[in-house]
């Protein structure tokens, strides 16, 4: 799967600044993966230090979707690690967003997969098979359902209920 070709975040940003059709996510998530700049349809988990719905995910077919976690944003248990971001990059993910906390930073940057996440912790999550996949979610407060777009490079996150060239 090829990267999506997409203007920077600003741009959109500037192209949209008076029509409501951005959301930007507030600068709290910090960038943790191998790729810098991401973008594609969200696919959307739902979870609360379990992650067995993003390992589900991450698992399947990516087909350049950013997955979108609403993990609560809970900073005791992480929700990806390396071997979750290994197998993202693997099935084609083009980037993972978690409202919570990631594992093994040195595994996380060697993944050729984008990943933001507010922070690292090394405690494990706990797998209960709690969770579910496609709903709308909040992270940090912004609304992301399945089917919006999602754009993120240095300057920060933007997601629109429709691709933006």
């Amino acid at each position: 799967m090829t990267a999506i070709d997409f203007p920077p975040t600003c741009d959109l940003c500037d192209a949209h600044r008076e029509d409501g059709a951005l959301r930007v996510l507030p600068p709290t998530l910090r960038d943790f993966g191998g790729v810098e700049r991401f973008a594609g349809p969200v696919h959307t988990v739902e979870c609360f230090e379990d992650n067995s719905r993003v390992k589900e995910a991450v698992e399947s077919p990516g087909q350049g979707r950013v997955l979108v976690v609403d993990g609560g944003g809970s900073l005791r248990r992480a929700l990806l690690g390396g071997n979750l971001a290994a197998a993202a990059a693997a099935n084609g993910w083009a980037g993972v967003v978690i409202d919570g906390a990631v594992r093994d930073v040195a595994e996380l940057r060697a993944a050729a997969v984008g990943i933001r996440a507010v922070a690292t912790v090394p405690m494990p999550p706990v797998r209960r098979g709690e969770g579910r996949a496609g709903t709308a979610v909040q992270v940090q407060g912004v609304t992301i359902a399945p089917g919006d777009w999602l754009y993120a490079d240095a300057d920060g996150i933007v997601v629109a209920a429709a691709r933006q060239h």
